[in-house]
């Protein structure tokens, strides 16, 4: 799409097509689907800032919640910003008049596909750190940089701000060819790199643990991060496909709902890491304080011999 007349989002509302035609007809399917969204991302709003404020103050942090703390971050901001979007939208449909112009809307969806692509690099990271304390225990127990988790932290936060900002420079300032270029190639750059990188140590991990002996394995965090990738996979990976086939004019389905479930994979992991958390006996029930603590407190070693 270009974004230099309109940015990727729900479509604008309909309007009256002459003065006193009287008021003009509401999309009650699109006005319900965004009734949904919001109130998707306000549950994740609430579960992600659980998460920051456990994670960040009660308890203690290892590699792993290094990773969790900030995806929490990336999601919290996607979903604040899919929020005032979403809003604005539904009192557009509803009034049927143009809030606020669409050119002012480019800053905001660019920063939501900013922490979108900040999602995608921190769960390539998470994934590439599990497999690596699979196939290489010892170092990983002995030798591991203690500060690594903070600093590829620090260096992805990096690469996505310069990512997002040479879309951003591209799109706003430039004519409509440049700004398709920079959005195929950070596309590309999450399809052809990130993305396979993600599922290939995710696969590798899978079957590390399925057919070694294990000996002090975090069952729970390996079941947490497999969810989230598989809920990634499912829900967020149609939003960069949807916006890359844009690029070339193709729409297969409703922008709708595919930011719906956009904001469902940033919802969904607070609670999946409160269900693993939980489940250790029937009809037991859990704070969440504790539930995070079995899940992110397993110890981050994990020995397998094959």
């Amino acid at each position: 799409m270009d974004l230099n007349q309109t940015p990727p989002s729900p479509p604008a509302p309909p309007t009256p097509t002459a003065a006193g035609d009287g008021p003009c007809r509401v999309e009650v399917a699109e006005v319900a689907t965004d009734a949904v969204t919001l109130l998707v991302c306000l549950c994740g709003l609430l579960g992600n800032g659980a998460v920051l404020w456990l994670l960040g103050l009660r308890i203690r942090r290892n590699p792993i919640t290094v990773y969790i703390l900030n995806l929490a971050v990336a999601d919290f901001t996607f979903l604040l910003f899919m929020v005032a979007l979403v809003s604005l939208y539904m009192v557009e449909s509803v009034s049927c008049s143009l809030v606020v112009s669409l050119k002012y809307l480019r800053s905001p969806f660019l920063l939501s596909l900013f922490c979108y692509n900040m999602g995608l690099y921190l769960l390539t990271a998470i994934s590439i750190e599990r497999c690596v304390s699979v196939l290489c225990p010892l170092w990983y127990r002995c030798r591991r940089p203690q500060r690594l988790s903070a600093a590829l932290c620090v260096l992805l936060w990096a690469l996505s701000i310069a990512v997002i900002a040479a879309v951003t420079s591209l799109c706003l300032w430039h004519e409509h060819e440049h700004c398709q270029v920079a959005l195929i190639s950070m596309y590309l750059l999450n399809f052809l790199i990130f993305a396979p990188a993600m599922v290939i140590s995710n696969v590798i991990l899978f079957i590390k643990v399925l057919c070694g002996s294990t000996r002090r394995q975090p069952k729970k965090l390996f079941i947490v991060i497999f969810l989230t990738i598989l809920f990634f996979l499912i829900f967020m990976l149609p939003l960069s496909i949807w916006n890359f086939l844009q690029q070339f004019s193709y729409i297969l389905v409703p922008s709708q709902v595919v930011f719906l479930l956009a904001c469902i994979n940033s919802s969904i992991n607070p609670f999946i890491y409160f269900l693993v958390g939980s489940c250790r006996r029937r009809c037991s029930l859990v704070s969440l304080q504790d539930a995070f603590r079995r899940v992110f407190e397993e110890t981050g070693v994990t020995t397998i011999s094959s």
